[in-house]
């Protein structure tokens, strides 16, 4: 917000010192969101670990995720893979002759494997001591993994999220400050064309000064119940039945958060409520897929279909996140950025900006340049490429042929080298440990709210007020 004060601003949006003081009055008595435990270490928002000439990686979780990063990480130079550890034998062997496509076939051969045991994985650990851990399990393990892993002298890289709870997110803060090793959550989709497009252009001030924004993860995923034993559902499926509010918020969240320079500098996360509409759909599905007696019919499935939270900031802009993996409905992220002189919405379909469920569109106050004149109507399709070509991130033009192979149209392996590229140069990473904190956090807070029937919850700062001193994410090129 280069050319509004954070003094105007929170003055003319009614949060004031006092009303501040109310907001936090109002929700302190019921909870200790906002407590916030002594540092155990150095800050870690621009932290910059020594340089890796070769990085020595471990992956801990080869099914579909972890198989697809070790696929590719593994082929990028300076690189090696230690072990890979999982469950089950097959995925181990699978994942592994998959690499042999995109790297050395002796350094394959010298990947030490784990399997058939829950805590395998600490064995690998211990026995071939990697620089870098990429854990890709289910939601419960992230957080006690990804702390040991540091404690062992590891960097940490965990798919999202980060944790389940807001006691697990201090204890990764806790331990990523105490050992100064790198925690960061994979959002991949902070990597995806559309993304990094609206990043660049709201850094150049397309829109002006950001007010509003709009994310969502909708993705219908019931399929995956079918999934009883082994696979994403076996495991989510309980979540899905026992856990309350926005189960899966960074995909969405992550983007617009950086648009906004969340939790850097700026402005960061201040409250937020939450509804959930009726638990309908999960059950209706085990009924008609399942017979009576099978274990999804036996769940009561608590957790509403659709959860709708909204955000509001340090300076009193706000965020609408949606989250719905059950209803018979279309893809999308929603991703909408709204500042004074425009308006940005829109995602892509493995790169291609014109063809999803919503396709990337931008209406700017007074028109568009030879596309329109008025911000009452939309632009998009080929009436983009003028400003495509003009503000496409230069990063992602730079790696998006390096990347094609990689997984969701190349966006996956753009992460994996830009994550290399830091590693190698001794440079901050783009998404800190706060971040993923502060992203994953809207799970437990929005199951709060809806406890206690909409009311406010307030974001604990997990930088400790080193936001304010945090740099903004650069437009790296």
């Amino acid at each position: 917000m280069k050319n509004y004060s954070r003094r105007k601003f929170i003055k003319k949006s009614g949060l004031s010192a006092a009303a501040s003081f109310g907001m936090t009055s109002l929700v302190s008595g019921s909870c200790d969101n906002n407590l916030i435990p002594p540092p155990q270490g150095r800050y870690m928002g621009d932290f910059a670990a020594p340089k890796l000439d070769v990085i020595r990686v471990a992956f801990i979780g080869v099914g579909y995720r972890g198989s697809g990063h070790l696929k590719y990480f593994g082929g990028i130079p300076g690189t090696e893979v230690v072990a890979v550890s999982d469950l089950y034998e097959d995925n181990v062997n699978k994942a592994v002759s998959r690499l042999e496509e995109y790297s050395n076939s002796d350094k394959v051969k010298k990947i030490s494997k784990y399997w058939g045991g829950e805590n395998k994985w600490e064995l690998m650990l211990e026995e071939t001591k990697p620089d870098v851990v990429f854990i890709s399990t289910n939601w419960n393990n992230h957080a006690p993994m990804a702390i040991k892993s540091m404690e062992k002298g590891a960097h940490v890289f965990v798919e999202v999220p980060i944790a389940n709870t807001l006691e697990d997110m201090w204890k990764i803060i806790d331990t990523s400050e105490k050992t100064q090793k790198h925690c960061m959550m994979l959002e991949n989709v902070n990597y995806f064309r559309a993304e990094m497009m609206f990043l660049n252009m709201i850094r150049q001030n397309f829109i002006g000064d950001l007010q509003h924004a709009e994310a969502a993860y909708i993705h219908d995923l019931r399929f995956q119940m079918n999934e009883e034993n082994r696979g994403t559902g076996s495991w989510r499926t309980h979540h899905y039945a026992k856990s309350k509010g926005n189960l899966y918020p960074t995909h969405g969240l992550g983007p617009v958060a950086q648009y906004m320079n969340l939790a850097r500098t700026e402005d960061t996360f201040k409250s937020i409520v939450s509804y959930s509409s009726p638990s309908m759909g999960r059950e209706l599905y085990a009924n008609k897929n399942f017979p009576k007696d099978h274990k999804w019919n036996k769940l009561s499935f608590e957790n509403g279909d659709l959860n709708t939270s909204i955000i509001k900031t340090h300076l009193g802009r706000t965020i609408l996140i949606q989250w719905d993996e059950t209803s018979p409905r279309p893809y999308s992220r929603i991703n909408l950025i709204q500042g004074t002189n425009g308006i940005l919405t829109g995602h892509d379909i493995h790169n291609n900006l014109y063809k999803s469920n919503n396709p990337v569109k931008v209406a700017i106050d007074g028109g568009l340049k030879g596309a329109s004149d008025s911000s009452h109507k939309w632009v998009s399709g080929s009436d983009l490429n003028e400003t495509i070509k003009k503000y496409e991130h230069p990063f992602w033009k730079r790696l998006n042929k390096k990347a094609k192979d990689s997984d969701h149209g190349g966006s996956d392996g753009i992460m994996l080298l830009r994550i290399v590229e830091c590693l190698q140069k001794g440079i901050p990473l783009d998404q800190n440990v706060y971040e993923g904190c502060f992203w994953s956090s809207v799970t437990p807070l929005s199951a709060k709210s809806i406890k206690e029937d909409g009311s406010p919850q307030i974001f604990p700062d997990f930088t400790r007020g080193n936001w304010k001193t945090t740099k903004p994410l650069d437009i790296i090129s």
